[in-house]
């Protein structure tokens, strides 16, 4: 079913596809079945010989019965080149004539007149009457087009627009995954360029607006394997309304096995920090910190120690405040175990 799928995904593959099912459609079933050529009131043109011969014969026949010298030329003309050949190679017995009747015959069709031409006028051959036949085909025709075209747009719709729609969809990056692309692109601090130990946890956390249910957590381990304790980063509180959320202040929190609390201090845009109520509000989850780029905010617990950095931060643009609700916050959080 997938290399069926991956073929149809190729534009020539469908159209063949289309045009073998839409030929299958229009000849068999259509041309067979619901509509199939019925040959009536054909013109006798459309004999095979042997046909045409007996027809000939009837019409001589006919002639030596009634004596009606315009209708047999009617009829022998119908034939067209054959009729006019037929007679001038008739003999007996054909057609069970004598010689005398066949002479007959011809000497009545060279005098018999079935339309006196006008002197001046050129004769101009009358359409012929639309056969049956030839509605029959123009018929089947129009419903093999139809049904080519009506399966090959059914076939375009869903290999072609139905996948592009998802295909697009697919392809816009979510929040989440640029944060994540960001986390990757990051450069982690070199701690011992700036004379410090290196960290035994050393992670990465970034928010993209959009991102409504960003809340990053990371265990935290020694070099020998033994849990220590747990750090994160979530949303601690958004402004206005409407999607997605504007964050105007988050948390950073440590938790220590071997301390009785978790500590947290509450990370605020510039509007947030000097908001009083807000910042009121929000004392009561941890210490306000004014968010700033390149700034380090430090949490310590009973044995573990961290460091939040400041990777990069903007401030979203809108109908609220300036400096009121982030577009994008990244920070690097390292731990030590504390002497």
């Amino acid at each position: 079913m997938e290399k069926i799928q991956e073929l149809l995904k190729k534009p020539q593959n469908v159209g063949i596809l289309g045009l073998v099912v839409g030929l299958i459609i229009g000849w068999f079933v259509i041309g067979w079945g619901i509509w199939p050529v019925e040959f009536t009131n054909a013109d006798p043109t459309y004999l095979t010989d042997a046909y045409k011969s007996e027809y000939f014969c009837m019409a001589a026949q006919s002639f030596l019965k009634t004596g009606d010298a315009v209708q047999a030329k009617t009829r022998i003309e119908s034939l067209r080149e054959y009729g006019q050949d037929k007679l001038n190679v008739l003999l007996p017995p054909e057609c069970g004539l004598t010689i005398g009747e066949i002479e007959q015959l011809k000497s009545a069709l060279g005098a018999a007149q079935t339309e006196a031409p006008i002197p001046g006028e050129v004769d101009v051959p009358e359409e012929e009457a639309s056969s049956p036949i030839g509605g029959n085909l123009v018929l089947v025709a129009l419903s093999l087009c139809g049904a080519t075209l009506l399966f090959g747009g059914v076939l375009f719709y869903i290999f072609f627009v139905r996948n592009r729609k998802k295909i697009g969809t697919s392809d816009r990056v979510s929040p989440a995954q640029q944060a994540n692309m960001a986390n990757q692109d990051a450069v982690p601090t070199d701690y011992s360029v700036e004379g410090h130990d290196p960290p035994i946890a050393q992670f990465m956390s970034t928010y993209v607006a959009g991102d409504d249910l960003y809340d990053d957590s990371f265990s935290i381990d020694s070099p020998s394997g033994e849990f220590l304790g747990e750090c994160g980063v979530g949303i601690s509180e958004t402004i206005g309304v409407g999607e997605p959320k504007k964050v105007t202040a988050f948390e950073v929190w440590l938790f220590d096995k071997n301390d009785i609390q978790t500590v947290t201090k509450v990370l605020m845009s510039t509007h947030a920090f000097e908001d009083l109520a807000i910042a009121q509000r929000l004392a009561s989850k941890g210490e306000p910190i004014l968010l700033q780029p390149g700034s380090q905010v430090v949490l310590e617990t009973a044995t573990l120690q961290l460091e939040a950095r400041v990777v990069d931060m903007n401030y979203g643009q809108g109908a609220l405040p300036e400096g009121s609700f982030f577009d994008r916050l990244t920070l690097e959080l390292a731990i030590w175990p504390k002497s």
